[in-house]
C-alpha cells in the first residue's frame, strides 16, 4: 500500500535503507525512549508489538512504557484521562523519541498535541490508513497495519466455489469499526452481501455466531473490547455450532476460527525499533517513509475444520500452521 505522502525522494529512501543494511547504528544508552501503547498487557496484539520493540531496543536506550488501556476503559472521558497521563510523562520525562502503538495513541495524544513538535514520534499499528490524522508531520513516521482482505475473499471463493453473502462479527470498538469498513469495501468489489454484528458481550457474540452459520462464510473480527469474554465457554459452544467456513486475520481468534491469514504483531515492534535507532543516529523522521506491514501467517484449526465438514485445498493445508485443541 502506497500512501500519498510517501512520495519521498529516491535519495532519502536509499540513505535510510543504507543505514539499516550497514549496521551503522550506535548504542545510545543515555537516550530516553517512551513507549505508549493504546491497549494493555495481556492483549495478544499489544504483547507481540512490545516483544518486537523491546528486542530491537535492548541496550539502545532507556525504555519507559505507558499503557492507555483503551480496549477495557473505552469511554471517551477515560481515554482522555489516559492521554493526559501520557502527556504528563512526556513533559516531565522529556524523552528523545516517543513510540506509539495503535490508533487511540495517535488520535488522543500525537495528533492534537504533538504535530510538528520538537520530539520525534514513531507510530505503529494504525489500522489501514493514516487518513484523518492530518499526516504527514515533520516529526513523525510509522508503520500502518493492514490485513489481506482481498486474499481472504479469494480463499473463501476458491474453497466454497461460489459465495453470495457473509457476516462480520467483532467487538464494538473503534478498531473493529475501521476493520469492518475495509471488509465492506472489499465485499462490494467482490459482489458479496456483507452483514455485520459488533457486540459488547459474550452472549451477544455467541448469538451472532449462531446466526452466521446460515451465511456462506463468516469473518471473525477481534473479540478484544468484549470485557466479559469467556474464551473456554465460547470455544466449547463454537465446536458444537460450526458448520460454515470462518476466516480471521487475528491469531488470537484461531481457537474459534477455521482458517486464519494472520498479521504478525512483532513485525510492527521490530520495525519501530529499527526506526528509533535510525532517528537516534540523526535521521529526521520526515526522511523515513511511512510503510505497511508485509508478513502473514496461515493457520488452520483442525478440530473446527473436521466439525464443519469443509474441505480445504491440499496446498493450503501443507503451508498452514495447525492449531490442535
Amino acid at each position: 500500500m502506497v500512501l500519498p505522502w510517501r512520495q519521498q525522494g529516491v535519495f532519502k529512501l536509499l540513505v535510510w535503507s543504507a543505514l539499516l543494511v550497514s549496521g551503522s547504528f550506535q548504542a545510545h544508552a543515555q537516550s530516553r525512549c517512551l513507549y505508549i501503547s493504546s491497549y494493555h498487557k495481556g492483549y495478544d496484539w499489544s504483547d507481540g508489538v512490545e516483544r518486537g520493540l523491546r528486542a530491537g531496543l535492548e541496550g539502545v536506550c532507556e525504555l519507559k512504557q505507558f499503557d492507555m488501556d483503551s480496549k477495557r476503559r473505552k469511554q471517551a472521558a477515560e481515554i482522555e484521562q489516559a492521554a493526559q497521563q501520557a502527556r504528563e510523562i512526556i513533559e516531565s520525562w522529556n524523552p528523545d523519541v516517543v513510540i506509539t502503538a495503535d490508533d487511540n495513541a495517535m488520535k488522543y495524544i500525537v495528533q492534537p498535541h504533538y504535530k510538528d513538535h520538537r520530539i520525534p514520534f514513531v507510530f505503529c499499528g494504525i489500522n489501514w490508513t493514516v487518513e484523518g490524522y492530518d499526516l504527514p508531520y515533520r516529526n513523525a513516521t510509522g508503520m500502518v497495519e493492514v490485513a489481506p482482505v482481498g486474499i481472504m475473499f479469494n480463499h473463501a471463493k476458491s474453497i466454497l466455489n461460489s459465495v453470495h453473502n457473509a457476516m462480520y462479527i467483532g467487538a464494538d470498538t473503534l478498531t473493529e469499526k475501521k476493520n469492518l469498513s475495509r471488509f465492506e469495501k472489499a465485499a462490494a468489489i467482490e459482489e458479496v452481501a456483507l452483514e455485520h454484528r459488533l457486540v459488547s458481550g459474550t452472549e451477544q457474540w455467541l448469538e451472532a455466531y449462531e446466526e452466521a452459520q446460515d451465511y456462506d462464510f463468516v469473518i471473525m473480527g477481534s473479540h478484544s473490547g468484549i470485557n466479559d469474554w469467556a474464551g473456554e465457554q465460547v470455544s466449547r459452544k463454537v465446536r458444537t455450532m460450526t458448520r460454515t467456513l470462518s476466516l480471521t486475520n487475528h491469531e488470537w481468534m484461531m481457537p474459534y476460527t477455521i482458517l486464519g491469514l494472520t498479521k504478525i504483531p512483532e513485525e510492527q515492534g521490530e520495525w519501530a525499533a529499527q526506526v528509533v535507532r535510525t532517528i537516534l543516529d540523526g535521521v529526521a523522521p520526515s526522511d523515513i517513509p511511512v510503510v505497511s506491514n508485509r508478513k502473514w501467517e496461515i493457520w488452520i484449526n483442525d478440530a473446527l475444520l473436521k466439525q464443519s465438514g469443509i474441505h480445504l485445498p491440499e496446498p493450503l493445508i501443507r503451508k498452514a500452521k495447525k492449531l490442535h485443541q
